[in-house]
């Protein structure tokens, strides 16, 4: 059965209880490319959401009442806070998940080489966005989002769209964006007439809705609701939303005359119109890419769905005065169906929660003081500490394509607000701890995928690492690749090595070592090898010579 979330808001008490994490032996050997089943297998608690895209807005933070806590020097944790690794409290299906702490084990806790330390802050340098790069694409972008809603309202085909304003959202307006700025999201922001009536489909634990009005309405919205008159089509939406954008785009013109913008195929349960950026004369590579995702928003005098009224958690971190803040904004729902097959008729017309403005301002202003990263003096290590995870997550799916299928950057995001609700105070995150906070942060997520168990930011009764969106297997072979990755030292954040000085090397050794990403060293022949080869070759010019000479001489 499903149960309707209530019309008030009413107050939830979170649990304090923290889960036991299992231990492990260290491999005394780093997996290769089909990596080792180990005993532990992760606790199977509930189904998982699907991926989350990264979408974002902004908050005004201020200052709560949560006070300076005694911390734990290695965790940040506030001590007084439960962390008996014997004591846990069982996850019920409307309860929420305990909030586990980083399962940190020696080798994690083990002092970092300088070198590797030094590859770490030259890694964080270069996922730097370029100035130049950035004004190019933000140009375009802006460019493209105000055409937009000119046209939308200028339509009188769909009435129901003309009222739309945007919501820049993205990790590139979370100031995250890795690489290159080629890739952007935009939330279409549509107003609802009314109070809306969300019913939370069990089955999925607080992540995907059925909306409808709570009451019947002559509203140009109509045009999107069910035969019963009251449920909105998340179907009809994005539908809609397909034929207006391509309608647009057949008649923009680019800035300059050098580019065009295309609309991708529909992708299968997305909620997203998704645009490329093309070169005229050569229209093959990518330059640019927009996510274009209408989202319904839900009046911030209705409140929060049940199920995400238990997060987030960010009293020790942000304050009380700035949860209370967060809690009373509103929230959107996104046009996206649950992953599988043999959905209910409910299921199909469902929506997907989305916080992803308030994402993007936890991250954006990120401090237990106000003053963090206000000037040189308060900096903090916070981002880029998720930009390297986020660069080693793209790293390891791009080794491994098929096995990480299921892992995205939002796994990481969401380990990153947990960690930094456990590490809150800002002298744990200076500037000059970078490597060290990163290995805790790539332990936190080891620690999420050893146990099985990642909670979602905002709806805790939501597990990310729950089959059958996570399968057990990936998360088995996630958890050996991230040992891998921290027991070599990071190679897959490492640049590929400058060729070394020539050498002569043996036989024997001229095989080099296999690695994901540092470049194979060339074999260098010994001499006598290239000098054998060259009287062979030599040899055979001069009778090919010889025997052209006594075939002219024979015609002659």
């Amino acid at each position: 059965m499903n149960r309707t979330t209530p019309q008030r808001r009413s107050s939830s008490r979170r649990q304090t209880s923290v889960p036991s994490t299992p231990s492990r032996e260290p491999q005394t050997t780093a997996p290769s490319r089909a990596l080792a089943r180990t005993p532990s297998t992760p606790v199977d608690l509930q189904p998982s959401l699907g991926r989350e895209a990264e979408e974002g807005g902004y908050l005004d933070r201020e200052d709560g009442d949560g006070g300076s806590t005694i911390e734990d020097s290695q965790t940040g944790a506030s001590l007084g806070q439960q962390t008996d690794g014997n004591s846990s409290t069982p996850a019920t299906p409307n309860s929420p998940l305990p909030r586990q702490r980083p399962h940190l084990t020696g080798d994690e806790l083990a002092p970092i080489s300088q070198e590797l330390a030094r590859w770490i802050r030259l890694r964080a340098q270069d996922l730097k966005l370029r100035q130049s790069d950035r004004q190019w694409a933000v140009d375009l972008v802006n460019h493209l989002r105000d055409s937009l809603l000119v046209f939308l309202k200028n339509s009188d085909e769909q009435p129901y769209f003309q009222s739309a304003s945007v919501l820049n959202s993205g990790s590139y307006y979370e100031m995250v964006k890795i690489h290159n700025p080629n890739e952007f999201d935009m939330m279409l922001k549509l107003q609802s007439p009314s109070r809306l009536k969300m019913t939370e489909l069990d089955q999925y634990h607080g992540l995907f809705y059925e909306v409808a009005l709570s009451r019947r309405t002559r509203s140009h919205i109509r045009s999107f609701l069910l035969e019963d008159g009251l449920t909105i089509s998340a179907s009809k939406i994005i539908s809609e939303m397909h034929r207006l954008v391509r309608k647009f785009i057949s008649t923009y013109k680019v800035p300059g005359s050098s580019w065009r913008w295309v609309v991708n195929r529909k992708r299968p349960n997305s909620p997203a119109v998704t645009l490329s950026l093309l070169e005229v004369d050569d229209g093959k590579e990518e330059l640019l890419s927009v996510d274009v995702v209408p989202a319904l928003e839900v009046p911030s005098s209705q409140g929060w769905p049940l199920a995400a009224r238990a997060g987030p958690d960010v009293n020790n971190w942000l304050g009380k005065k700035t949860r209370r803040s967060l809690t009373h904004q509103t929230c959107f729902f996104v046009p996206k169906k649950p992953p599988g097959r043999n959905l209910s008729e409910a299921a199909k017309e469902s929506w997907r929660i989305s916080f992803s403005h308030i994402e993007k301002e936890l991250i954006r202003t990120h401090g237990n003081k106000r003053t963090c990263c206000e000037s040189s003096t308060t900096k903090c290590c916070r981002k880029q500490c998720f930009k390297l995870l986020k660069c080693l997550i793209e790293g390891l799916k791009k080794r491994y394509p098929q096995e990480l299928d299921a892992l995205c950057s939002y796994h990481g995001k969401t380990a990153f607000l947990h960690n930094l609700s456990i590490r809150a105070q800002d002298s744990l995150w200076t500037p000059h701890q970078l490597p060290a906070c990163f290995m805790h942060l790539l332990g936190a997520l080891e620690g999420h995928a050893k146990s099985g168990l990642l909670p979602h930011f905002f709806v805790p009764t939501s597990n990310l690492f729950a089959p059958p969106t996570f399968p057990r297997k990936a998360l088995v072979f996630l958890t050996e690749a991230l040992e891998e990755q921290r027991r070599q030292g990071l190679p897959l954040l490492m640049p590929p090595a400058p060729a070394p000085p020539l050498a002569v090397h043996s036989p024997s050794n001229s095989q080099p070592q296999p690695s994901p990403v540092v470049q194979q060293t060339p074999v260098i022949q010994p001499p006598q090898v290239i000098e054998t080869k060259s009287f062979v070759k030599m040899f055979k010019i001069v009778a090919l010579v010889v025997v052209l000479v006594c075939v002219v001489c024979y015609l002659l």
